[in-house]
């Protein structure tokens, strides 16, 4: 199979791990083959210890309008077990993104729409062009953002979650990035070379300070203060022992 029939595209350029939905005439709907390829991708960018971020964009004029046509049509003929296990699958998806050491930043462009607003709001990062459209449009058709429901609880406050995936509106990426939802807009004409400056700067930082770092944020949820307060001395102490930690704070003291 051709590059340009892989429905997702793995790609390195430097330290940047680069994965292209390829479904642009679908605009790049999920399916189960898809979801797989993502995984898989994923799961490349993360044993390869030559890289620091992950980059996660569309082909062609959208990010992701959700799950296509005949996932939806499956969903409607399934069985209960058979529902459990497809979305159990884009639950691996979500637990694999937090889980992973590398960041992972969601480049949208165009709509980012109910699994596809999923898919980007489990990205660590979301960078919006300005023309960007998020949404959680589900209960239109009595279905439910079920999974990506308890990421997006923690990445907005709970009126703007329950307004986000009760009334189904679609928002523009002024108003995402004024409630949390994404990270920064950046306009349609300078979009590409703003999210290639981005991820570069996670080349001159240190990758495994970043994985533990991110492994703690994560971690947090659903501490006590003291827990993690405690859980940070751990990581700390790990921190120091690092070869990246050791050989940083000896440059900084030799510019002293």
């Amino acid at each position: 199979m051709t590059d340009e029939k892989k429905s997702v595209l793995y790609s390195v350029n430097g330290a940047i791990a680069r994965l292209t939905l390829n479904r642009p005439e679908k605009r790049n709907a999920l399916n189960e083959t898809v979801i797989d390829d993502l995984k898989q991708g994923l799961r490349q960018a993360d044993s390869d210890k030559t890289m620091h971020v992950v980059v996660i964009s569309g082909a062609g004029p959208d990010f992701c309008s959700g799950a296509d046509l005949t996932a939806l049509r499956k969903i409607s003929g399934a069985s209960v077990e058979e529902n459990v296990d497809d979305a159990r699958s884009l639950m691996e998806l979500f637990v694999m993104m937090r889980n992973m050491r590398l960041p992972i930043i969601a480049a949208v462009r165009g709509r980012a729409l109910a699994g596809g607003c999923g898919l980007a709001t489990a990205c660590d990062i979301v960078l919006a062009s300005s023309s960007a459209r998020f949404g959680y449009p589900e209960v239109k058709i009595g279905f439910v953002p079920a999974m990506v429901m308890a990421i997006l609880r923690r990445n907005v406050s709970e009126k703007r979650a329950f307004e986000l995936i009760s009334r189904g509106a679609e928002i523009n990426a002024a108003a995402a990035e004024r409630i949390g939802l994404i990270n920064h807009v950046f306009s349609d004409e300078t979009f590409d070379s703003e999210v290639e400056a981005y991820a570069r700067a996670f080349e001159k930082v240190s990758a495994s300070a970043v994985a533990l770092a991110k492994k703690l944020l994560y971690q947090m949820d659903g501490m006590a203060f003291v827990e993690a307060v405690q859980a940070g001395v751990d990581v700390n102490a790990i921190a120091r022992m690092n070869e990246d930690c050791r050989e940083g704070i000896a440059r900084f003291l030799k510019r002293q």
